[in-house]
């Protein structure tokens, strides 16, 4: 298990993210329990604790993701990488269905994402359905569809 980042790191992370979870875009402010720092690149692949190379995660993205780097598109069946937020912008992946519920592949990158990190599992949007009452969800520049 790798040493314990230094708080400064961690709140530089946590402030990039804009306290978002960079993979379900869900708001760390309003959970139970604080998100976690992700190895994007895992230690046990090669990555490294640089700040490059973290990600904000939820407990549930970032244990679904693991030491996952590439996943299959449910469409094709084709090995795409996975959702990376150091490499990837997210409106170019996903965008929200136009009631903020869940969250709508772009591409063959969002779809294997979507499927392997359940971004749209019933917990996840029963607390969107909240926070869109709340008004705090979706966050701010993300995309919305249309109907």
């Amino acid at each position: 298990m790798p040493p314990k980042l230094p708080k400064p790191i961690q709140e530089l992370v946590r402030e990039r993210a804009k306290h978002l979870c960079e993979y379900c875009h869900t708001d760390e402010h309003w959970q139970a329990v604080r998100f976690t720092i992700d190895h994007v690149v895992p230690l046990d692949l090669g990555g490294e604790t640089a700040v490059e190379n973290l990600a904000l995660a939820c407990f549930h993205c970032n244990r679904r993701k693991s030491n996952k780097q590439v996943v299959l598109d449910p469409a094709t069946g084709q090995t795409v990488p996975l959702f990376n937020p150091r490499l990837h912008h997210w409106n170019h992946h996903f965008w929200w269905s136009a009631d903020g519920l869940l969250i709508v592949h772009q591409t063959s990158i969002g779809a294997a994402t979507i499927s392997l990190l359940e971004l749209n599992r019933d917990r996840i949007i029963h607390i969107r359905a909240a926070d869109v009452s709340a008004g705090r969800h979706p966050p701010t520049g993300d995309m919305i569809l249309i109907d």
